[in-house]
């Protein structure tokens, strides 16, 4: 009878050991190690106005992080879209530092902390739409012989 009781206990202690040891390995966020990654990592927080709120425009903030990947001093919007208006200017200014906030501090890895403390980045947000690509021409429409 106690043979019997034992295989479930054993089984969920087992269940049990398994998730946690996968359960920290989830929750720790994965570190930065590329330029590219800090780029992709600021970008999955971007949300940008609403458009009943603000025209879609592109703007860039230069910011720097220390070694730990806090923003290091006051980040600074270095570029707007000539045709936006001062509340999409505000309303995306807002967006961008609210974005800032979410995904900072950055989980830089010990080399990437050490190659970007103090540096200046320039991280674009692009919002407005962009032309559809033109076609790729079909091999067999006829060329033209002028």
């Amino acid at each position: 009878m106690a043979a019997s009781r034992s295989k479930p206990l054993l089984g969920f202690a087992a269940l049990l050991l398994w998730l946690v040891s996968v359960v920290p390995a989830a929750a720790q966020p994965q570190q930065v190690d590329t330029l590219k990654d800090i780029f992709v990592r600021l970008h999955s927080c971007w949300k940008p106005p609403p458009l009943s709120q603000a025209n879609p425009i592109d703007i860039t903030v230069v910011v720097s992080f220390n070694r730990a990947g806090a923003i290091l001093g006051h980040p600074k919007i270095t570029y707007e879209s000539e045709q936006a208006s001062d509340n999409d200017r505000l309303k995306y200014r807002v967006a961008v530092m609210e974005a800032l906030q979410r995904c900072t501090p950055l989980p830089f890895t010990e080399g990437l902390g050490g190659a970007v403390a103090g540096r200046p980045l320039a991280v674009p947000f692009r919002t407005r739409k962009r032309p559809p690509k033109t076609e790729e021409r079909r091999a067999w429409l006829p060329q033209r012989i002028l």
